[in-house]
C-alpha cells in the first residue's frame, strides 16, 4: 500500500539505511548491551524475554535516543545504556499491552502471552521494567532517574485512560490525544530528552528535544491507528481492526463518529460500546466517506512539522537531518 501520509513538501531527507548506518556502531553496542542485562538464572524469562526483544521492530525508540545525544553534542557512551533502558521499558509496555488487550499476533509473530500464557507475560514484563531501574542506578544521575521514573508513570496512567475510554463512544478527540500523549508519545519524550539531559544543554533547549519526541510519538501512534483500519495484517503484523474488535474508539472511529449522523452515527456508537468486527465492512465504508483517515493523517503531518521545528536550536549536523528525517519516516510507513 503507499504510505498513509504524503510528504511530499519534506526535502533532503536521509533514508532509513543511511540512518541505521549513522548510529550503527552505537546500535551494535545496545544490542550487545541488551543481551547482557536481559540474562537471568530463570530460564522462563531467558526464553520469554529473548523471544519478545528479538521478535522485530524497527528499534525506533532507542535509535532515538542515540540520535537526540549525538546531535545534542554528547561524546560518551551513557547513551547506550539510555537506549537499552529505554528499549525494556518499551518492550515490558508490549508485554503488558497484549495480555490487556487480549491480543494473539504483533509484528507478524504469536504474542508472548499466547505461548507462555498471561501469568508469565506479565511478570517477565515486571522483571524488565525492575532491570531497567537497576541500570538507571549504574548511571548514577539523579535526573535521568528523575525522568525515567516518571515516566513509566505516565505510561501507566495513560494505560488506565486508554482501559476508561474503551467502550465509549462520547470519548472525544482531546481524550483520545490525552491517552496517546501518556501512552505513546512520554517514551518518546524521555528518549529525546535525555540526550539533551547527557549533553548538558539549558533547560530551554532540553524542553525543545523533549517537546520533539513528544510530537513525534503523537504522529507515530496516529499513523498506527490510521494503519488499523487500512493495512492489511501482512503489512500491519497484527490483524486489521484489533482496535474495533477491542472497543477502543481512536481518532479515525471518533472523526468518522463526528462526522456522521442517523443509522451511521448509530452504527459505529453501537461497535465502539459492543466490540466486535460483524459491522466491519460497513464501518470502513463510513470512515472513507467521512474522510477520517485523511483528517487523521493530517493531523499526524502536523504533528511531525511541529516537532522538526523543535530542533531549530540544534547546530546542523548529520544527526540532526537524521532526527528530521526519522520524523518523517515514522509518518510515510505502511507497517
Amino acid at each position: 500500500m503507499p504510505p498513509v501520509v504524503n510528504t511530499m513538501d519534506s526535502v533532503n531527507l536521509i533514508d532509513f539505511k543511511s540512518i541505521q548506518t549513522l548510529i550503527s556502531e552505537d546500535m551494535q553496542n545496545v544490542n550487545s548491551l541488551i543481551q547482557r542485562r536481559l540474562h537471568s538464572e530463570v530460564a522462563l524469562v531467558n526464553q520469554l524475554s529473548h523471544y519478545i526483544i528479538a521478535s522485530g521492530g524497527k528499534r525506533l525508540r532507542p535509535m532515538l535516543s542515540l540520535l537526540a545525544a549525538r546531535a545534542c553534542g554528547y561524546t560518551g557512551d551513557k547513551h547506550i545504556n539510555i537506549a537499552t533502558i529505554i528499549e525494556f521499558i518499551h518492550t515490558a509496555t508490549l508485554l503488558h499491552d497484549d495480555v490487556v488487550d487480549e491480543s494473539d499476533m504483533r509484528r507478524g509473530k504469536e504474542t508472548a502471552n499466547t505461548i507462555w500464557g498471561n501469568q508469565a507475560a506479565v511478570l517477565v514484563g515486571d522483571f524488565l521494567y525492575s532491570r531497567s531501574f537497576e541500570m538507571m542506578v549504574d548511571i548514577g544521575e539523579m535526573r535521568v532517574m528523575e525522568i525515567l521514573a516518571q515516566t513509566t508513570n505516565i505510561i501507566a496512567e495513560g494505560e488506565v485512560l486508554q482501559l476508561l475510554n474503551c467502550n465509549d463512544p462520547d470519548t472525544n478527540e482531546a481524550r483520545y490525544l490525552e491517552v496517546i500523549h501518556s501512552k505513546t508519545a512520554k517514551l518518546f519524550e524521555a528518549a529525546c530528552q535525555l540526550g539533551a539531559v547527557l549533553a548538558g544543554l539549558s533547560v530551554e533547549e532540553e524542553k525543545a528535544i523533549a517537546k520533539y519526541g513528544i510530537h513525534l510519538g503523537t504522529a507515530f501512534q496516529l499513523v498506527d491507528d490510521i494503519l488499523d483500519y487500512s493495512a492489511s495484517a501482512s503489512e500491519m503484523g497484527k490483524n486489521m481492526g484489533d482496535d474495533l474488535a477491542e472497543g477502543k474508539p481512536t481518532l479515525p472511529l471518533i472523526i468518522a463518529l463526528e462526522r456522521s449522523s442517523g443509522e451511521d452515527a448509530l452504527l459505529i456508537r453501537t461497535a465502539i460500546k459492543e466490540g466486535g468486527l460483524d459491522k466491519i465492512n460497513e464501518i470502513m465504508l463510513i470512515i472513507e466517506q467521512t474522510k477520517a483517515l485523511d483528517y487523521s493523517a493530517q493531523i499526524a503531518k502536523n504533528e511531525v512539522k511541529k516537532a522538526n521545528a523543535c530542533l531549530s536550536c540544534l547546530v546542523d549536523t548529520p544527526y540532526k537531518k537524521a532526527l528530521e528525517s526519522l520524523a518523517w519516516f515514522s509518518i510515510k510507513r505502511t507497517h
